[in-house]
Order: structure tokens, then C-alpha cells, then sequence
């Protein structure tokens, strides 16, 4: 069973940064796209950003030149770097994972909270 699990979620005041963290453990054997998923109140789930194994990068167009996401293969960690935060980056945000181990299959971490005050 594979579990994924988020960090560093909180409130912060427009302009702000945050650094969230999402680690995958469990019966893993390789870990392909990683990436960030948000929900605000009222929307759809949208991409904030992906990654894959070897680094390559995707990102929604909200936020980029602001956000940037990283990936530790060593640690099965994905970061997400958030500077210059604006209200509407308020949401929850996901973490998703495609991961290979008995089977393919890809995971959903809970959710962690992120809200910016103007």
C-alpha cells in the first residue's frame, strides 16, 4: 500500500511564501510524474504543477514565474515553492503521485490547506 502525505500548508500574507512537501512511501518501486493539484472554494481541481522522474517540468498558468516544483528521487519527495502569493492562491492542495509498484496506479495525498490574506 502506498500512502502520500502533505506538509507545509498554513495561512500566509499576500506577497508570502510557502515551501510544501509531499512524501510517498510504502511498497514503491518507482515513482513517474509527480505533481500539485489545488481546490478552491467553489472551483474544480486544477494543475498547479508536474513534474517527472528525470526533472521535467509542467505548470498551470496561474502560477507561473512563482511557483516552482522540485523532486527528491531519494527521499520519494515532491516540493512545491510558492513565492509572491496572492489571494487566489487560497485552495487545498493535492498532491498526486503515479508510482509503480505491484501494480501502476496513481495515489492522491489528504490535502493541505493554504490561505492568503490580502
Amino acid at each position: 500500500q502506498v500512502q502520500l502525505v502533505e506538509s507545509g500548508g498554513g495561512l500566509v500574507q499576500a506577497g508570502g511564501s510557502l515551501r510544501l512537501s509531499c512524501v510517498a512511501s510504502g511498497s514503491i518501486f518507482r515513482i513517474n510524474n509527480m505533481g500539485w493539484y489545488r481546490q478552491g472554494p467553489g472551483s474544480l481541481r486544477e494543475l498547479v504543477a508536474l513534474i517527472n522522474y528525470d526533472g521535467r517540468t509542467n505548470y498551470g498558468d496561474s502560477v507561473k514565474g512563482r511557483f516552482t516544483i522540485s523532486r527528491d528521487n531519494a527521499k520519494n519527495t515532491v516540493y512545491l515553492q510558492m513565492n509572491s502569493l496572492k489571494p487566489e492562491d487560497t485552495a487545498v492542495y493535492y498532491c498526486n503521485a503515479d508510482i509503480t509498484g505491484i501494480m501502476r496506479y496513481e495515489y492522491w495525498g489528504q490535502g493541505t490547506q493554504v490561505t492568503v490574506s490580502s
